[in-house]
Order: structure tokens, then C-alpha cells, then sequence
């Protein structure tokens, strides 16, 4: 379900994907490249029954901020967002897309 709300999507974002939400932040923000996007992500959030994806997508952001002490850098390279980035312009990539795929990138 897709929800168009500017105060939960943080500023500097188009949407987030909170299962079994995508939420946007402007009605023109989506198109189907984002959505795919977000839709990878609910996937993972199914995979990790939700706490232990956000719990995973914290930590490994954490460790990557201070790894590269960037904000944009460190969210680039979190597994999730790794996998989520190559596969958002693939539109059947959920369909062939095996589990816990954004462990083998």
C-alpha cells in the first residue's frame, strides 16, 4: 500500500518502506524505479520479520558511518540498500529474486 505523507519520509528522501507501507513524501516522487525500490525492501523486511531487519539496517549503517565517516556513503553501502540500488531498475526482480539475496552481493 502506498501512502503519501511528508512527515514520516526524512527530509533528503523520496520514500521508506515500513511493512506493509510504502510511504512517499510527494506524490511526485513515485515512479515505478522507486517503487521497485521499496518493494525490495519490504521483501528483506519479510525475510528478517521486521525487527531484525531494522535492527541489521541500524547497526550495519552505524558501522559503515564510521567506517567512512559520510552520511550518503554509509547509507550507500548498507547491505540492504547494496541490493535494493542494483536491482531497482529490473522490474521482475522480485519474481526470480531467491532469499536473503542481499547476503551474496
Amino acid at each position: 500500500m502506498v501512502i503519501i505523507n511528508k512527515y514520516l519520509v526524512p527530509n533528503g528522501y523520496a520514500a521508506i518502506a515500513l511493512f506493509p507501507f510504502i510511504f512517499f513524501k510527494k506524490k511526485e516522487y513515485i515512479n515505478p524505479v522507486r517503487l521497485n525500490h521499496e518493494k525490495i525492501h519490504l521483501r528483506q523486511q519479510l525475510e528478517l520479520l521486521l525487527v531484525f531487519f531494522f535492527v541489521w539496517y541500524f547497526l550495519d549503517f552505524l558501522i559503515k558511518y564510521l567506517k567512512y565517516k559520510n552520511w550518503n556513503l554509509a547509507y550507500r553501502n548498507i547491505v540492504f540498500e547494496i541490493e535494493a540500488y542494483k536491482y531497482q531498475h529490473q522490474a521482475n526482480y522480485l519474481r526470480k529474486r531467491k532469499p536473503y539475496a542481499f547476503l551474496k552481493l
